[in-house]
């Protein structure tokens, strides 16, 4: 069974549509017989994803592409605002988009800025302004936000794409609690931890996960109740991602050194830990 918020008729609003998870997610919709706003920056990729989500709607008119900077406040506002004229609000809000610039502590300042800006504050702009639509409304809606292995367990390479992927898990627990907490039963937030994925136009690799399946895997967890929605793939277990961030978690209460799971002075007792 679906959760409620995913019944024909529904509204979808998914930022990064474009490719890979967003792109999937929105043809997905599309074939459930949900309205799909698809949502990235202006390009060819953006134009055909909304195409093909019309060939799998039944009614074509209930499929729109909207152009979006989600690291503009204002332009956010103004897509929010005209899916509200179109379809009457969301019930469904996706923010799937994502930047991999920076790399390195000595990569340009201003692409760590960037990546902020669309990794965090974009799922912040998109939240503030779905989210009191659908606590008004009253009827059930879902915020999902992408977050990532990588803002948990923190593995080295690529610092700035971790922290902001860290911020959206937290990010995303305080604003489930608060949703709890303040009697907006109707309105529930999740995150979306895929595992190795086939995104943007990668070639895929064996042991990966395509989106599909990530979007599928997404769909079933929602539909449980549950909040972190955490993706294995062909090649991690659930069972050894747990033993992952359990370790991470306990680099902490045991004073290891940080990231000890990549420290050669801790790599015995990390492989004891994880045969």
């Amino acid at each position: 069974m679906q959760h409620l918020a995913f019944g024909k008729g529904k509204v979808a609003v998914v930022t990064g549509a474009a490719l890979g998870i967003g792109r999937a997610a929105a043809l997905r919709f599309a074939e459930m017989g949900l309205k799909v706003c698809l949502v990235d920056l202006p390009s060819a990729d953006l134009k055909a994803a909304e195409e093909e989500a019309k060939v799998k709607a039944a009614d074509p008119g209930s499929i729109v592409a909207m152009a979006t900077d989600v690291s503009d406040p204002g332009a956010v506002k103004a897509m929010a605002a005209t899916v509200m004229e179109t379809f009457g609000g969301a019930d469904i809000l996706l923010n799937n988009a994502a930047s991999r610039a920076g790399r390195g502590f000595d990569a340009d300042i201003e692409e760590w800025r960037q990546l902020v800006e669309v990794n965090l504050w974009g799922v912040i702009y998109g939240t503030r302004a779905f989210l009191p639509g659908m606590r008004e409304r009253g009827t059930p809606a879902v915020i999902v936000n992408t977050g990532s292995k990588q803002g948990i367990t923190n593995p080295p390479g690529h610092p700035v794409y971790n922290l902001s992927k860290a911020a959206v898990k937290s990010y995303t627990e305080s604003l489930a609690h608060e949703l709890r907490s303040s009697g907006a039963e109707n309105v529930t937030a999740h995150l979306l931890v895929p595992g190795w994925t086939t995104t943007g136009k990668n070639e895929h690799r064996t042991g990966a996960w395509l989106p599909d399946q990530v979007i599928e895997y997404m769909l079933q967890g929602i539909a449980a109740g549950s909040f972190y929605i955490v993706c294995p793939d062909d090649e991690v277990s659930a069972e050894e991602d747990r033993r992952r961030i359990l370790w991470g978690a306990g680099d902490i209460t045991e004073n290891r050194p940080a990231l000890s799971r990549w420290d050669p002075t801790v790599k015995h007792a990390y492989d004891a830990f994880e045969p």
